[in-house]
């Protein structure tokens, strides 16, 4: 478990809601009652608390909050540099976490992050300075996010590469006589170079381009820890220093005994996999840059009726907007003038172009394909679905999964560890009367081979390259929690409206009680749902607006007329029934209008629309009925159809080869969800259900010992989202939906659903595959090495291979695509008839 936070001898806290002098005195009362405080005193007028002793700092924010008040924060993100290995990672954790004002520090290896939750206000030089000080830099995120990045020094530009490849280069260049001398010692041939030459060739790259690690490695050891680092700079020094010693006492005459190849192949291979680890963090981090780089960097602004080219971030919310075809919409806003095929595959995976026209909405960094488009901007900047998006995958890359506190367990004793069998091994192999050549270098091979940078990276590597790979599908995985969480799922539960079908029921049917004519049926119901966004509300509202005015015998679809919106008035006194419908008073009558539940409670009797009832239910529509509560009298039966969307077959189909089973939970009316349910495939259905018995459905699921996945799109899912235990929202649903979700399909496609649940799949496979290797690999390496079955040249050349490995495994992910779909229509909507619609 990482360590709590500590206040410090004093520490301030910003107080957030006090208004009163009594206010003040119940903060200080709280503060001073937690454990360690040694003294609490809170001045309102800089609303700042002054909190000495040393408390764990998160006890003292719930204390605060416990009381009424609140302690502001904010989360701030810094970029790491001079990190090598898990050890790296652990430390600088440490350091910030010792800082005042930090409640939360999380470290990413692969991405070079750290991600803070910590006190507004906390100042980032005094972060900055406490990583400084733990033998790391702090760089500008600006300067991070760049693709040449610390890789723009010096001549090494010239050649493409930066200065790790310069440096690896080098390395190579000088150490290559070794490697032609080795090989020649494989073929029993003396092909090394001069022992004076050997020394020539093997100090620069010791102690220029090996530097590094020296330098990283006397960091660690000030903060009284170690790291890889280390590691390499005590083994390749003691490789270099024992041929030294042997040139300077014995001349050439011994060159045969020299290891200088153990120390200048040892560094060159080290920096070979440094180079090709840093070329794999910036593919694993490329779903962040692609999606960037789809903001365009000016737009056409329209200005006193002229078209004026600015930069894009420039551009302020109702600006309007010139996009003509071909180009990238700069903005996320609605279009005003024009009509325009838009390609939107780089940001839902949706592969076909979307028609857009007046009244339809655009987001950033989407091409409008064939034609010119006038958009007035309704967000721009880092408001926009593009920013928005980015800013999740990024968030998603930079968690840790709970299984990543095993790594951190290990890594925190992990250099001790590795010194100590290092000596063991030198003492051993005196004691059994090796020469102390020999003793060295088998102590030597231990300590390159243990490098602790595979752990490090073997987690947020195939976290990055999934949850990447899963954004250019149009899937937001929200962190490495969800993709641990979607491991074991045996049942997937769709929300059947505006998951499963469209969401944009029509009305199929309307029977009327006698004494009430279809118009006027119509007109009540519309009113009592006017204003509202329910799907149910707007086909209503629809249908009356193509009714005629006047009452007559015809139905929904046998006549059209126009009455405005206006004929409407909103209904007195409304109040939403959650679940059931709602209520209202329509011109001086009290009225509700819902589902069979909301009949039952009304007392009211469906009398001689029963049939017509049964005739509906059977055709598998969704029943609502208008009642009037005061006499307990029908009006009217409405009869509503949802076609099923285009994917939602194949979403089912894809998760029965998953081997998972399906059901259905929906507000409907048994008979209705049943024949969505039988036209798709589905396991099992549950209905009717209010949204708390969905999550109690759900609860019921798990108290069997099943895991289940919850697919849902409305404020009503928000319950079951959050009672399962992995929550799927669509994106073509509410923000609330989306924020009880652990997962979020950009694109309203449930086909997307086993894609989700496979591509967290094999990310989770990926980091078992890597922690399996990384540890192997030490369990295995060590003993060879410390038994003299590995020579350092061979433990530097495996120690480089197993970081690039566990990149490699990981960048896998980056070829993921979701499955295809069989080629299998959605068939006709349950219930359709020849019946005209409203």
């Amino acid at each position: 478990m990482p360590e709590a936070p500590l206040a410090t001898e004093a520490l301030s806290l910003p107080i957030a809601g006090m208004t009163c002098a009594s206010c003040a005195g119940r903060v200080g009362r709280a503060l001073g009652k937690v454990p360690g405080v040694t003294g609490a005193s809170v001045n309102l007028a800089s609303e700042r608390a002054e909190v000495s002793g040393t408390a764990a700092l998160p006890d003292l924010v719930r204390a605060v909050e416990k009381a009424g008040y609140g302690v502001p924060e904010e989360t701030l993100d810094l970029a790491i540099g001079g990190m090598t290995c898990a050890s790296c990672v652990g430390r600088v954790e440490r350091a910030l976490r010792r800082v005042p004002g930090v409640l939360e520090a999380s470290v990413n290896l692969a991405t070079e992050r750290a991600h803070l939750r910590v006190v507004a206000g906390t100042a980032v030089e005094t972060l900055a300075a406490a990583v400084e000080r733990a033998g790391y830099s702090v760089r500008g995120l600006d300067e991070a996010e760049a693709p040449a990045a610390g890789r723009a020094e010096g001549w090494g530009t010239g050649w493409g590469l930066g200065r790790e490849g310069r440096d690896m280069v080098l390395a190579l260049l000088l150490a290559a006589p070794f490697l032609v001398g080795m090989l020649g010692m494989a073929f029993g041939r003396d092909w090394m170079p001069h022992p004076w030459v050997q020394f020539v060739l093997a100090t620069p790259v010791q102690f220029w381009l090996g530097a590094r690690f020296y330098r990283a490695g006397w960091a660690a050891l000030r903060a009284g820890t170690g790291n890889m680092d280390l590691l390499v700079a005590i083994g390749s020094t003691a490789a270099w220093a024992l041929s030294t010693v042997l040139l300077l006492r014995h001349g050439v005459g011994h060159a045969h005994h020299l290891y200088f190849e153990a120390s200048a192949v040892v560094i060159a291979f080290v920096l070979v996999g440094r180079f090709l680890e840093a070329r794999a963090k910036r593919a694993t981090g490329a779903a962040i840059h692609a999606l960037l780089a789809l903001r365009p960097r000016t737009a056409r602004r329209i200005e006193g009726g002229a078209e004026v080219e600015v930069p894009a971030a420039l551009l302020r919310r109702g600006d309007r907007v010139v996009v003509r075809p071909g180009e990238r919409i700069p903005v996320d806003g609605t279009v005003v003038e024009g009509r325009a095929g838009v390609d939107e595959s780089a940001l839902t995976g949706e592969s076909r172009a979307v028609d857009r026209e007046p009244g339809g909405h655009v987001a950033t960094g989407t091409v409008a394909l064939d034609g010119r488009l006038v958009i007035e901007a309704t967000a721009v900047g880092r408001e926009t679905a593009l920013a928005r998006v980015a800013a999740l995958v990024e968030a998603a890359q930079a968690s840790r999964a709970p299984v990543q506190k095993l790594v951190d367990r290990v890594s925190a004793v992990f250099v001790p560890v590795v010194v100590g069998i290092a000596l063991v091994t030198l003492a051993g192999w005196l004691l059994a009367g090796a020469v102390v050549e020999a003793a060295v270098l088998h102590a030597v091979a231990v300590l390159v081979i243990a490098c602790p940078c595979a752990l490090g990276l073997a987690t947020p590597a195939a976290i990055m390259a999934g949850t990447g790979a899963a954004a250019r599908a149009g899937i937001l995985l929200r962190d490495a929690e969800a993709i641990e969480r979607a491991q074991g799922i045996g049942l997937v539960a769709f929300d059947k409206t505006g998951t499963l079908t469209e969401g944009r029921p029509r009305l199929a049917a309307l029977h009327v009680a006698e004494g009430v004519g279809r118009a006027e049926a119509l007109r009540l119901a519309a009113s009592l749902q006017a204003g509202s966004e329910h799907p149910l509300a707007r086909a209503v509202l629809a249908a009356a607006r193509e009714a005629p005015p006047e009452a007559g015998r015809e139905g929904p679809g046998e006549a059209r007329g126009a009455a405005a919106p206006s004929a409407f008035p909103a209904a007195e006194d409304f109040t939403a029934l959650p679940g059931r419908g709602v209520q209202g008073v329509v011109a001086g009558r009290r009225l509700a209008l819902g589902s069979p539940r909301l009949l039952a409670e009304s007392g009211a009797e469906a009398g001689v629309l029963a049939g017509a009832a049964a005739e509906e239910d059977a055709k598998g529509r969704t029943l609502a009925w208008l009642i009037e509560p005061a006499t307990h009298r029908v009006l009217a039966l409405f009869a509503f159809e949802d076609a099923p969307r285009p994917g939602a077959r194949a979403a089912v189909e894809g998760l029965h080869r998953l081997g998972l089973r399906t059901a259905m939970l929906s507000g409907d009316g048994a008979a209705a969800a049943g024949a969505v349910a039988a036209a798709l495939g589905i396991d099992e259905v549950a209905a009717p259900l209010l949204p708390a018995d969905k999550a109690a459905r759900l609860t019921a699921w798990r108290a069997q010992g099943l895991r289940v996945a919850m697919v849902g799109d409305g404020v009503n899912d928000a319950p079951a989202l959050a009672a399962a235990d992995l929550g799927i929202a669509m994106g073509t649903g509410t923000d609330i939906a989306m924020q009880a979700a652990a997962v979020t399909l950009l694109r309203g496609d449930p086909a997307l659903v086993p894609a989700a649940l496979d591509v967290s799949r094999r990310t989770w496979g990926k980091i078992r595959q890597n922690l399996g290797w990384a540890f192997a690999y030490n369990l295995v390496g060590v003993p060879l090495a410390a038994f003299g079955l590995l020579s350092p040249v061979l433990a530097g050349a495996a120690m480089a291979l197993s970081s690039v490995s566990v990149l490699g495994n990981a960048l896998l992910l980056a070829r993921w695509r979701p499955a295809a779909p069989a080629a299998a229509g959605p068939g006709p909507a349950p219930g359709a008839t020849e019946e005209g619609g409203a």
